[in-house]
């Protein structure tokens, strides 16, 4: 052969390697379009679902304090009625209204006395 047909031959080889080496060069992607897709997806998912536990607990602390307050309140009206109960147990006594009636001027007359039975 002669030198020019070896250059040609050679030249065309080295197309056919250059040619070859792009060919096997395609990109392999890590991650199916399918895969990306189901990952997005469930991605989506759980921030939803992250979203709707702490809004969640986040209702029922709010819940948990009125129903706090509202004890709280309860526990106070309790007291005050309980004081209460005990002024109208002191200011019934049968000594202190006897006191006052005779500071109003009444006598106590047997005669007018008249006993009631409770059934």
């Amino acid at each position: 052969m002669s030198s020019l047909a070896r250059k040609f031959q050679q030249q065309q080889q080295g197309e056919r390697t250059v040619q070859e080496q792009s060919i096997v060069k395609t990109k392999k992607h890590w991650l199916t379009p399918g895969e990306k897709i189901i990952g997005v997806v469930f991605t989506g998912l759980v921030c939803f679902g992250a979203v709707h536990l702490i809004s969640n607990q986040a209702e029922i602390y709010q819940v948990n304090k009125e129903i706090q307050e509202v004890q709280t309140s309860i526990n106070e009206i309790e007291k005050v009625n309980n004081d209460l109960q005990v002024q109208v147990s002191e200011l019934s006594t049968y000594e202190r209204i006897w006191e006052k009636a005779k500071e109003m001027g009444l006598v106590l007359n047997e005669n007018n006395v008249k006993v009631v039975h409770e059934e």
